[in-house]
C-alpha cells in the first residue's frame, strides 16, 4: 500500500519540483555587473536629490551669512545652530513667533484637507455608484473647475468672502481677512481634485463586495462606512496628504487675504517676508534654517503614512 501511494506521489512531486525549478529560474539574481551599474545609478540619483537639501542645511549653520557660495563647504567653518534659535524665537521683525506661524499653517492645512476629504469621498461615492439625473453634467462641471488655474479663482473668492462682515460694537469680523476664509478658499481649490481622485479609486473597488453586504442586510450607509471606506484608505491617505501639503505651503491666497493681519500670518508669508530687496539684504542663514523647519513637518507626515501613500499612488489613479 505504501509502495502504491509512493508511486502516486511521484507525479505530484515531479510537478512541484518542476514548478519550484521554474520559480527558481524566474527569481535568479541579476549578474553582478548589472547590479553594480544599477546601484551606481541609484546612488547618483540619491545624491542629486539630497545635495540641495544638504546644501541648504549647510547655509543654515554658516555664521557668515554668505549670499553666494565660496566653495564646496558642506560643513562651514564655525558651524552653529544660532540661526535656528533665532528663527524659532522670532523669524521676522514682525511681532509673531515661529510656533504661532506654525499653528496658523496647521489650522489651514489640517482643516482644509479634512473637509476636502470628507466632502470628496461622499461626492466621489455618489458619482461612482449612484445613478441620478444630471450626473454627467455635474462631473463635467467638477472637471471644468479642476482645470481652472488657481489664480483665476482668487479674485472671485476675495470678493465673495469679503461680503461676510460682522460689526457689533468693538467686535469686527471679516470672513475674508481670517484663517477661516483662507481655509474655505483652499477647500474650494482642493475639493474638485479630491472628488476626481477618490472617484477613480472607488471605480476599482468591486461592486460584488457591496452587493454581498446588501444581501446580508446592510444599509447603504453601513456599506459605505464599513465596506467602502476601509478599502479606500490608501486613496484617502493620498488625497489627505496632498491636501495637507497644499494647505501647508499655500502662499498666494493667504497673502492676498490676510497680509495686513500679522497675527494670522502663516509660515509661507513669513518666509517670503524674509527676502530682502537685494541678495545682500537677505539673512541667508536664517532663511535657510526657516526653510528646513518649514519642510520638516511635511516630511514627517509622509514617512509616518508612507505605507498608505505608496499604496494609494500605485492603485486607482484618476480613472473614469
Amino acid at each position: 500500500m505504501s509502495a502504491v501511494s509512493g508511486v502516486r506521489r511521484l507525479p505530484i512531486l515531479n510537478r512541484v519540483g518542476a514548478r519550484a525549478k521554474a520559480q527558481g529560474e524566474e527569481e535568479r539574481p541579476l549578474p553582478v555587473g548589472r547590479q553594480v551599474v544599477l546601484q551606481l545609478v541609484l546612488l547618483f540619483i540619491t545624491a542629486t536629490v539630497l545635495f540641495p537639501v544638504v546644501w541648504i542645511f549647510s547655509i543654515s549653520i554658516d555664521p557668515r551669512g554668505l549670499f553666494r557660495p565660496d566653495g564646496l563647504n558642506l560643513i562651514p567653518p564655525g558651524a552653529t545652530l544660532a540661526a535656528y534659535q533665532k528663527v524659532i524665537a522670532q523669524p521676522t521683525s514682525n511681532p509673531i513667533g515661529f510656533i504661532d506661524l506654525a499653528l496658523n499653517s496647521t489650522k489651514i492645512a489640517l482643516g482644509s484637507s479634512a473637509v476636502a476629504v470628507m466632502l470628496g469621498i461622499t461626492a466621489a461615492y455618489a458619482f461612482s455608484r449612484l445613478k441620478f439625473r444630471g450626473r454627467e453634467a455635474l462631473m463635467i462641471g467638477v472637471l471644468g473647475v479642476l482645470m481652472l488655474p488657481a489664480i483665476a479663482t482668487i479674485i472671485p473668492l476675495y470678493v465673495f468672502l469679503n461680503q461676510f462682515q460682522i460689526s457689533l460694537g468693538d467686535l469686527s469680523f471679516n470672513l475674508r481677512a481670517s484663517l477661516l476664509g483662507v481655509s474655505l478658499a483652499v477647500i474650494s481649490a482642493q475639493l474638485p481634485f479630491a472628488i476626481w481622485n477618490l472617484k477613480g479609486y472607488l471605480d476599482t473597488i468591486p461592486k460584488d463586495l457591496e452587493e454581498a453586504a446588501a444581501v446580508d442586510g446592510a444599509s447603504q450607509n453601513q456599506i459605505f462606512i464599513k465596506v467602502v471606506l476601509p478599502l479606500a484608505t490608501p486613496a484617502i491617505a493620498v488625497t489627505g496628504f496632498l491636501g495637507f501639503l497644499g494647505g501647508w505651503t499655500e502662499y498666494l491666497t493667504a497673502f492676498m487675504f490676510i497680509h495686513g493681519n500679522v497675527a494670522d500670518w502663516t509660515l509661507s508669508i513669513a518666509l517670503n517676508s524674509m527676502v530682502g530687496q537685494f541678495a545682500r539684504n537677505t539673512p541667508w542663514a536664517e532663511f535657510a534654517a526657516f526653510a528646513i523647519l518649514f519642510a520638516l513637518p511635511v516630511s514627517v507626515v509622509f514617512f509616518v503614512f508612507q505605507r498608505y501613500l505608496v499604496g494609494g499612488l500605485a492603485v486607482g489613479g484618476v480613472k473614469g
